[in-house]
């Protein structure tokens, strides 16, 4: 019986160095930036429009005024049809989006935004990173939340050099299609480490992806600004169907932290 007691003992003893080593090891962050979108405008201090650009995502984008809301302490980033909202704009489409390009940026930290979707056929609402200066692939690029049509989950993905030239999407994994209710407000976060991206959603780890220390696989911890956006449409997805619109994407707050050291 003494034999066993001490061996209990030294059990409990074992677990409880472990869970502090733990504890030890878990990353601490110093919040350097809160945004509550308080008053009735963009805080331009911090962000811009998106302006218009040639890829897929930012084809539709622009920067009319009723695209663009501000109230109660909430972003409205709309997504409708172009009824004569811009007649000499050829695009059938309009929408919103922001970033914080040559404002604001983050290396090693962690990204939070409270936000809510409204689902639509080829809607494509998103939060993402971006390198400040940098190229993409090589410089990489982290997917916060993207959510396609009226999907019930969200797609979290890394990009870089490693993935998209070298293909290795499996080694390791490099994206998750976690569940959630997107049209409820959740809090979509990724903890930017030297050792992994952890993404998250409500404080729950979704997916996490590693260092492997492969030439090109892990450009992540350099500036990176943070882009959200209203989007709509791709040649890879169903055209839209009109009678899903208008639509919005409606953000609470965004919150940034900076890994202490």
């Amino acid at each position: 019986m003494k034999h066993k007691k001490v061996s209990f003992l030294l059990c409990l003893s074992m677990l409880f160095g472990m869970l502090c080593q733990a504890e030890a090891k878990a990353p601490k962050y110093k919040l350097i930036w809160k945004e509550d979108f308080n008053g009735n405008r963009i805080n331009e201090k911090y962000w811009s429009k998106i302006p218009r650009g040639g890829s897929e995502w930012s084809v539709h984008l622009s920067d009319h005024p009723s695209l663009y809301e501000v109230k109660k302490g909430k972003l409205m980033l709309h997504g409708v049809q172009n009824n004569g909202i811009l007649p000499n704009d050829t695009a059938d489409y309009l929408t919103a989006g922001i970033y914080t390009k040559d404002k604001f940026t983050v290396g090693y930290g962690k990204v939070e935004v409270r936000t809510k979707l409204e689902g639509a056929q080829s809607a494509w609402p998103a939060i993402w990173m971006l390198p400040q200066g940098g190229r993409w692939p090589e410089d990489g690029e982290v997917d916060l939340m993207e959510r396609l049509h009226k999907h019930d989950y969200i797609h979290q993905t890394v990009h870089s050099n490693y993935t998209e030239v070298e293909k290795e999407t499996k080694n390791p994994p490099y994206g998750a299609t976690p569940k959630c209710n997107p049209e409820a407000f959740n809090v979509y976060a990724v903890e930017i480490l030297p050792d992994s991206l952890v993404f998250s959603i409500n404080g729950k780890p979704t997916f996490s992806y590693p260092n492997i220390h492969k030439e090109g696989q892990y450009p992540f911890g350099t500036p990176y600004f943070l882009l959200i956006d209203m989007q709509i449409g791709a040649t890879w997805m169903e055209a839209p169907d009109p009678n899903d619109y208008p639509i919005k994407m409606t953000v609470d707050w965004v919150k940034v932290y900076e890994l202490e050291q």
